[in-house]
């Protein structure tokens, strides 16, 4: 086993010095293929993704390189099942495989981590099935917990496993999902992984709309109603930026102009940005809110800082 790891670093290191970038779907191999390059002293970031990679995501490879100063790329591209409950859209999300590896290549990426699976499955050699997981107890809740209370312990235990791979010393994760962002950056505090866990600012599409994967689902008629999630943020940001206003007010107002656009309100929350416990009152303190709203069976994130009292 050691002449093989031997081997797959020796190799590892020539389609490094072209300058290819590696495709790695097997745990071992991958953990080998940071450590290697740690053992020079060199810093990996890592960029965790479900794949149908957009413009979003590659500029997060951008931050890794620029803000967190590291030395190597790594995105993985994995579709966690334990995210998805049943009758969700977990057959129908986005995979575009190949074009993935094309679009990692042309960023520069230097690994991408396609593994096939990430969890045992009783009955092939493994024992048990899979039954250890993660969850953070408070930042968890609400939001987007409120729909899908499964979410998150599947959110933190694919990232917590992922971490355990690929070992990186910085993280990167989009703030479109910003509770997500906040409870990976809570997990990694509590948990003591020695990994600087970064937020990327939010990419859009010319019109406002988020970049997400889940736009490829939306249909043309969607697709133009839902730019109204935006919308309805900026003026609201505007509207605190200009004048005192509460929170109750501006969460009625993006909710009514969603809903008066076509979309379906899943949660429209003012709250902290740290604690993310909902903001009472004038606006005098920096504030996110974040939206979540369906447009047909397609379900978008958003959010606004605004940063008053700064």
């Amino acid at each position: 086993r050691r002449d093989v790891a031997r081997r797959d670093v020796a190799r590892r290191d020539v389609a490094r010095r072209a300058g290819a970038m590696e495709i790695i779907t097997d745990a071992r191999e991958m953990r080998a293929w940071t450590r290697a390059r740690r053992a020079r002293g060199e810093r990996v970031a890592f960029v965790p993704t479900m794949g149908a990679l957009h413009e979003g995501h590659l500029a997060l490879v951008d931050i890794a390189r620029a803000r967190c100063a590291c030395d190597a790329v790594v995105l993985s591209v994995y579709v966690n099942e334990t995210q998805f409950a049943p009758g969700e859209d977990f057959d129908a999300y986005p995979r575009v495989g190949d074009a993935d590896e094309r679009a990692a290549r042309a960023r520069g990426v230097d690994c991408v981590f396609a593994p096939k699976r990430m969890y045992a499955n009783e009955g092939e050699g493994e024992g048990a099935a899979h039954e250890t997981y993660v969850e953070v107890a408070e930042l968890s809740k609400g939001l987007c917990a409120k729909t899908r209370p499964h979410f998150f312990k599947g959110v933190a235990t694919i990232v917590t496993k992922l971490f355990n791979v690929v070992e990186p010393d910085a993280a990167v994760f989009g703030k479109k999902d910003y509770q997500q962002w906040r409870v990976i950056r809570r997990m990694a505090r509590d948990l003591d992984f020695d990994i600087d866990v970064v937020g990327g600012e939010i990419v859009r599409e010319s019109d406002g709309l988020a970049m997400s994967s889940r736009n490829l689902l939306l249909t043309t008629e969607n697709r133009g109603k839902a730019t109204v999630i935006y919308r309805s943020l900026s003026e609201a940001k505007a509207t605190a930026e200009r004048a005192p206003t509460t929170s109750d007010a501006l969460v009625t107002r993006v909710s009514e102009r969603i809903r008066d656009g076509g979309g379906e309100v899943d949660y429209v929350q003012a709250m902290e940005p740290e604690s993310l416990t909902p903001y009472v009152g004038v606006l005098d303190s920096p504030c996110v809110i974040a939206v979540a709203a369906k447009f047909g069976s397609v379900r978008l994130l958003d959010n606004v800082e605004i940063m008053c009292g700064e």
